[in-house]
Formats: structure tokens, sequence, C-alpha cells
């Protein structure tokens, strides 16, 4: 392998002006397509999107992104043209990003539907609400979520295709998901101390039908 060359060697962007340089300034449509209310489209596409991302920093900066997911319909709640809340379900407690919206409520939501490319953008203010009473119309197999994150949005708009068609993403033709990297019990085993548990018994811990039983 080579070495990584110096810092002093490479060519670093570090004003705008330098950026636009490099990369060109959007277009008009590109730089005018940001809205600050949800239409019927954003509805539709936020009501079949099963799965996002959430990114938020805490208040030095340090940056998170988690993924969130529920059956199409109930991962996002719409209260109204400007606000929406997600469900936490139960996890590993870690809650990264909870913790850094408690010291810095921005946010910004990527919600995905499989098989489309393009992808439909949130960014807004966040707070965590531990009981409401839209919590009812959120529940999944009878569990009402625990927290929830509710947003007011400042901006929504549609991301183009363009990193799902060169990742090829949706092409179960490109899919290898255990060619290279080791399954998720041996990740565990390896990277996650659990000196208690054998990879016989992570295996069995991990498996589909014993994992499941833990979402709700």
């Amino acid at each position: 392998m080579g070495s990584v060359a110096p810092m002093t060697e490479w060519a670093e962007i570090t004003t705008v002006a330098e950026l636009e340089t490099v990369v060109g300034v959007p277009g008009e449509r590109a730089a005018n397509k940001e809205r600050a209310a949800l239409t019927e489209i954003d509805r539709a596409w936020l009501a079949a999107s099963p799965f996002c991302v959430l990114a938020t920093a805490d208040a030095d900066g340090r940056c998170d992104a988690s993924p969130k997911g529920d059956p199409a319909g109930q991962l996002v709640h719409v209260l109204d043209e400007r606000t929406i809340a997600l469900a936490e379900r139960p996890g590993n407690k870690r809650v990264d990003g909870y913790r850094n919206v408690i010291a810095n409520p921005y946010v910004g939501l990527n919600f995905v539907i499989p098989g489309r490319a393009d992808t439909l953008r949130v960014n807004g203010w966040a707070r965590l609400v531990s009981d409401a009473s839209f919590f009812d119309e959120m529940a999944v197999r009878g569990q009402r979520p625990v927290p929830a994150l509710v947003v007011e949005i400042e901006t929504v708009f549609f991301h183009c295709g363009k990193a799902f068609m060169r990742s090829r993403l949706w092409e179960p033709e490109s899919w290898a998901p255990e060619a290279v990297v080791p399954r998720r019990a041996v990740i565990a085993r390896e990277l996650e101390p659990q000196p208690d548990k054998t990879l016989a018994e992570l295996d069995d811990y991990y498996r589909p039908e014993n994992y499941a039983k833990g979402l709700y």
C-alpha cells in the first residue's frame, strides 16, 4: 500500500469562492427549489417512506447521522404543513442524535422510498416530546413511541437521484452484503466486546426471526 501524501501537498479548499471555482454554482432551479412548508406531493412522499437518516450536531459541532425506520405510513406523522413527528422505537439506548438535539436543536432529515433514486430532504428545528395526544396515531403493533422527535420545518426540497444511481443501491445484481465484510455476529464479537457471549450465541441472537422480536 502506498503512503498517504502529506497535507502540504493537498490543494485544500478553504473559502466558498474557491469551492465555487471547483464545483461551479447551482442553476436557478436547483438554487431556488427549497420550500418552507409541505405540499401534497411532500406529504405523499412522507407517507410512502419507510426509512430516513437523521443528521444532528452537538454544541461543539460534532455530527451524528442515525437511520430511522418504520412501516411506510407510520415513519412520519404530519401535524401540519410546517410540523412533522418521528417516533423513537426500542434500540440500544445510545440516542446520540437525541442527546445532540438537547444541545443543538437544528436537524436535517433525508427520506427514502425503496426503488426511488430521488429523496426528500427536510431541515428544521427539533424538540423531544415524551408524550402527546398524537402518539396513539404513531403506534405500531400496539406500541406507542417513547419519545418522539417533533420537527418544525424550515426548508423542504427534493434531492436528485445521482448518488443512488452511481451506487446502484437498488440493483439487486450489485448486492453482495457478506462478500467482503463479515456477518453481524462476527462484527459484534470482534468490535463490541461481549465476553459472556460465544459466536454461536451471537449468531442466534442476530438471526432475523429472533432479532425482530425486539423491534417494537
